[in-house]
C-alpha cells in the first residue's frame, strides 16, 4: 500500500523499513495552524466535528500499512510502530477484524504477561488487477490483499496493435472477474495499467507500423478496457510500476532509496527515494533509455558517427535478439533461450559483456547525481541468464574505481517479467489504503484520500 509519489497530506508516511519516519495523526494534538489534506482542504486536529473522521480514516490506514510491513503483529507492536495509544489501536484493529481486512493468526508466547494475539492481513478479502501493455505481449495478474499473485494471463503479439491489446486485456479482466465472482464476499477494488511511454516509438528498431505511435497517442488508457463502473483505473509507466512492486514486495524491505533498472524490450528505470517512487512533474523520471554511454562493441550494432550511444541501444532485449540473428539464431521471445539453442552461447555472452559495460557506465552516472543505497537490476530474461548478467555487472563495477561516489549495492530484482503488472496492481491498494494515498496518473491527475474502509466492507 505504499504510495507511488509524495503529496501534501495531513502527515508524512513511514519508511519502507517499517520504522515510522513520522507520526500518524493524533486527535489530541493541535498544530499551530491547520494543514491541508489531499483535497486541499484544511484539517483540524482538535478531534471535533467531521475532521476527526478524516483523522480516524488516516490512522486506520497507518495501522493497515504497519501490519503489511510487519507481516504479522500484535496490538502492542502496532501501537509502538504507529505511536498511537493502545486503546486507539485496539479500536482500529477490532474494526478492521470485524470488517474482514485483518484476521487473527495465533498467539505469541514467551514474553511477560498474557500471550499476545497476532494479526495479519486477510489475503482473500480484496483483490486488484494489474495489466502491463508491453511492446511484445500483454501481461495481466490478479493480486490478493497480501500481494500474492492468484491468477495470471499472457497474450503475445508481434506488435501492440490497439485492437489486439484491447481484446487481450478485456479477456483477462473478464476471466479474473469470473474467478472473483465465485469467491463469496471477495471483490476487485481497482485496475492498474502499466504501459511504456511512447508505446509506438522507435518503430524502426522494432519493425512496428509507422502509424502505431499516432494511434496510441489518441487513446485514453483510463477508459480503454471494459472495467466495472465501481473499479477505479490507475495508469503508470511500466518501469515505475516495476519499481513500486519491488518497493512493496521485494527490495523495499531492505532499502528506502534505490534505482530500479528493468531490462525489457527497451531498458527503463524507476527511482525510489525515502520509501516512495518518484516519477517527476512529467511522469518521466528515471527514463534511462536516452542516457548517453560509450559506443557498443558488438559488430551487429550499426556504427554511428556520434561519440555516444544511448543506453537503450546497448542494454535492451531487442539488441540481444538482433545480435543473435546476426549469428543465424532466430528467436522471437527470450524464453526461447532456456535451454540455449545450439550456437547461442557465444553471441549471448558477447551481448552480456557489452550490456554489463553499458550498465556500469549508467550506474556511475546515476550515483553521481542521486545518492542511493542500491541498484535493483531486473529483466525479462530467463533467470539463469539474468543472474549471469547481474554477476557481470557486479564484477565490472567492482573493477572500476569511481572517485566521488558512494558505491551502491547492486542486487537482483525479485519479479522478472511480472514486476510491471504486479506493480500496476499495487496502484489500487496504494490509492485506497495507504496513509498517503496520492497516486500519480499519466499527466497531472491525482486520486483523493478515500473514506472509511466500511464502504468496502459493506
Amino acid at each position: 500500500m505504499t504510495p507511488i509519489v509524495p503529496a501534501r497530506t495531513v502527515a508524512s508516511r513511514k519508511g519502507a523499513s517499517g520504522v515510522p519516519r513520522s507520526q500518524p495523526l493524533q486527535c489530541c494534538r493541535r498544530p499551530k495552524r491547520p494543514r491541508g489534506n489531499s483535497h486541499g482542504e484544511e484539517v483540524s486536529l482538535t478531534g471535533k466535528g467531521s475532521n476527526s473522521v478524516k483523522v480516524r480514516h488516516y490512522n486506520e490506514r497507518f495501522v493497515l500499512d504497519a501490519i503489511r510491513r510487519l507481516k504479522e503483529a500484535s496490538k502492542s507492536d502496532l501501537a509502538r510502530a504507529a505511536n498511537l495509544t493502545p486503546a486507539a489501536v485496539a479500536a482500529i484493529v477490532d474494526g478492521l477484524e470485524s470488517s474482514g481486512f485483518v484476521k487473527q493468526v495465533g498467539k505469541r508466547f514467551g514474553q511477560r504477561g498474557s500471550p499476545s494475539t497476532l494479526y495479519r492481513l486477510t489475503p482473500e478479502r480484496i483483490y486488484s488487477v494489474g495489466v502491463k501493455i508491453g511492446r511484445r505481449a500483454l501481461e495481466a495478474v490478479l493480486v490478493d490483499f497480501a500481494g500474492e499473485v492468484r491468477a495470471r494471463e499472457s497474450h503475445e503479439y508481434r506488435f501492440p496493435d490497439p485492437d489486439l491489446v484491447l481484446k487481450a486485456g478485456n479477456t483477462a479482466l473478464a476471466n479474473f472477474g469470473k474467478l472473483i465472482g465465485g469467491l463469496g464476499d471477495a471483490s476487485i477494488v481497482g485496475v492498474g495499467i502499466a504501459s511504456p511511454y511512447f508505446l509506438g516509438g522507435w518503430s524502426e528498431e522494432l519493425g512496428f507500423p509507422d502509424d502505431l505511435g499516432r494511434r496510441w497517442e489518441a487513446i485514453d488508457l483510463t477508459t480503454f478496457f471494459a472495467t466495472r463502473p465501481k473499479n477505479p483505473v490507475f495508469v503508470e509507466n511500466d518501469a515505475s510500476s516495476a519499481a513500486l512492486a519491488e518497493l512493496i514486495q521485494g527490495a523495499g524491505a531492505r532499502f528506502r532509496d534505490f534505482m530500479h533498472i528493468s531490462i525489457d524490450t527497451f531498458v527503463g528505470g524507476g527511482l525510489v527515494q525515502g520509501g516512495k517512487v518518484h516519477t517527476g512533474p512529467h511522469g518521466n523520471s528515471a527514463a534511462l533509455g536516452p542516457l548517453p554511454v560509450s559506443p557498443s562493441s558488438l559488430d551487429s550494432v550499426a556504427a554511428k558517427p556520434a561519440r555516444y550511444q544511448s543506453l537503450l541501444h546497448r542494454a535492451s532485449i531487442y539488441v540481444l535478439v538482433n545480435h543473435l540473428r546476426s549469428r543465424g539464431i532466430e528467436i522471437n521471445r527470450v524464453r526461447e533461450l532456456d535451454p540455449l539453442p545450439p550456437g547461442a552461447r557465444e553471441p549471448l555472452f558477447e551481448w552480456i559483456d557489452d550490456c554489463a559495460n553499458a550498465l556500469v557506465e549508467a550506474i556511475i552516472a546515476i550515483t553521481s547525481v542521486i545518492d542511493i543505497e542500491a541498484i535493483v537490476l531486473d529483466s525479462i530474461l530467463p533467470r539463469p541468464i539474468h543472474l549471469e548478467l547481474l554477476a557481470r555487472v557486479q564484477t565490472q563495477f567492482n573493477r572500476i574505481s569511481a572517485i566521488g561516489i558512494v558505491a551502491p549495492e547492486i542486487v537482483s530484482g525479485q519479479f522478472g517479467a511480472e514486476a510491471s503488472p504486479i506493480g500496476a496492481a499495487m496502484l489500487s491498494f496504494s490509492a485506497l489504503l495507504a496513509p498517503d494515498s496520492s497516486v500519480l496518473m499519466i499527466g497531472k491527475d491525482k486520486t483523493r484520500l478515500l473514506g472509511s474502509l466500511s464502504t468496502l466492507a459493506g
